[in-house]
């Protein structure tokens, strides 16, 4: 399997509908209380292109790119409209949004994280495709610049610093981000009658773990 570096069409995918999944496994007992578990550490998030659609021109579009990856052979970039930075929507990426590692004194590569936080609970994210030009660091409230101070691998998320953090520093970035994703089906059914009665096609798109 292959992964094309290249992103949906961004205004294909404002106005998609989905969302994170999760997979709980839930055994009832026989006093009726319940045992629950999950096999998965990350949601996979689930979306569907098709009712995005406005206009036959955009249909041929969605069938170029959909034919390009060979459907679901070739994952790709998806921009979730919904999540897709590391502070809120309304908000410009800084370099202190996420806290993703405290310095060792000796290590100088980091994953790049958001952390989604409500009430005393959390849960860390992975992210491992940033968009260019967009990823921000710091170290101990200072920025750095990219290039100079640090750099970042767009197809993993992972940021190298030129100079290990002091024992305790905490390192912050902040940047946008897609979601890896590939088509969840070989066959895109479209009508040119029924979509212009307001018919649009079914374009299930699904996370990859890469």
């Amino acid at each position: 399997m292959a992964f094309h570096e290249v992103r949906f069409p961004a205004n294909l995918s404002f106005g998609s509908v989905g969302g994170p999944e999760r997979r709980t496994e839930i055994v009832t007992l026989a006093n009726g209380f319940e045992e629950r578990n999950t096999p998965w550490e990350h949601a996979r998030r689930r979306y569907d292109a098709g009712v995005s659609m406005r206009a036959l021109d955009d249909v041929e579009e969605l069938i170029a790119f959909f034919e390009a990856r060979r459907g679901q052979l070739n994952g790709f970039r998806w921009k979730d409209w919904s999540d897709y930075k590391s502070c809120p929507p309304s908000r410009e990426v800084a370099f202190d949004d996420q806290l993703i590692a405290h310095g060792d004194g000796a290590t100088k590569v980091f994953q790049l994280t958001k952390t989604y936080a409500s009430g005393a609970q959390s849960y860390v994210r992975p992210i491992v495709k940033p968009v260019a030009a967009t990823v921000r660091v710091g170290v101990d409230g200072d920025p750095l610049v990219e290039t100079i101070h640090f750099t970042v691998d767009l197809t993993t998320g992972l940021i190298a610093l030129v100079d290990a953090p002091d024992i305790g520093a905490e390192v912050t970035a902040g940047f946008e981000f897609d979601v890896p994703v590939r088509f969840d089906t070989d066959r895109i059914r479209t009508s040119v009658a029924s979509f212009r009665a307001g018919d649009v096609p079914s374009v299930p798109v699904v996370e990859l773990r890469v």
